[in-house]
């Protein structure tokens, strides 16, 4: 089923991400880090889909997209770009398998940060935030998305990476066995990572080289 909603506000939350929250329409249900198909109503662009992930709850009267934005490229994310509030957006099906089960370490790459913001919200609201650490890289500072509510919520169980800047506070370079071991807390129950395929795959690797068991490993596939 699709539902076309208007856009009720769109504005930057860093130099290429959007923040677009737009019309909840009536009966759609889904869980804190999925995602939904997600396409343009303008002429051409209405079965370009996307998967985007939801940032809000879903008790909210709203849909909330936290979406990094490629101006290079043609395609959804480059009209993101020139689109105003009123403009309307498709949303399609909802999909996706990472889900709280309980505490754990969560691994972003970039964008892939947009599942754990939901999440987050939900454990933030619910005083749920226990012992879960976030391990987040990006190339630059000006790319971490929600750094000083992570930073809030979180405090040191929040880990910055960069790939290309250092900075007094932040960890250099990229996920290692390393950088995951030294976070890891003999009461850690799940590990959950999103990112770019590179990532991906970097981080399933060290987790079997730690002999942590697929069972408790949760993942983004799409």
């Amino acid at each position: 089923m699709e539902h076309i909603v208007k856009i009720l506000s769109i504005e930057h939350l860093t130099h290429d991400v959007l923040k677009i929250v737009a019309e909840k329409p009536a009966g759609l249900t889904y869980v804190p880090g999925q995602a939904v198909d997600f396409s343009i109503n303008k002429p051409g662009w209405e079965k370009t889909l996307s998967p985007f992930t939801f940032t809000s709850l879903p008790e909210e009267d709203h849909v909330e997209f936290n979406i990094k934005t490629y101006p290079s490229r043609h395609r959804i994310t480059n009209q993101l770009l020139s689109m105003h509030p009123g403009d309307e957006i498709i949303l399609g099906e909802v999909f996706g398998d990472i889900h709280y089960q309980d505490e754990g370490m969560f691994i972003a790459g970039g964008a892939g940060i947009t599942p754990f913001i939901a999440i987050f919200k939900w454990l933030e609201k619910n005083n749920k935030l226990g012992n879960n650490k976030l391990i987040f890289a990006n190339k630059t500072k000006a790319d971490i998305i929600k750094e000083d509510w992570f930073r809030k919520i979180l405090g040191p169980n929040f880990i910055n990476i960069l790939s290309a800047e250092h900075h007094l506070g932040y960890e250099h370079g990229f996920i290692t066995k390393e950088i995951i071991q030294r976070n890891m807390d003999p009461t850690t129950k799940y590990y959950y990572y999103c990112g770019p395929d590179p990532m991906m795959d970097a981080v399933e690797k060290i987790l079997a080289e730690l002999r942590i068991s697929g069972d408790s490993i949760i993942r983004e596939g799409f």
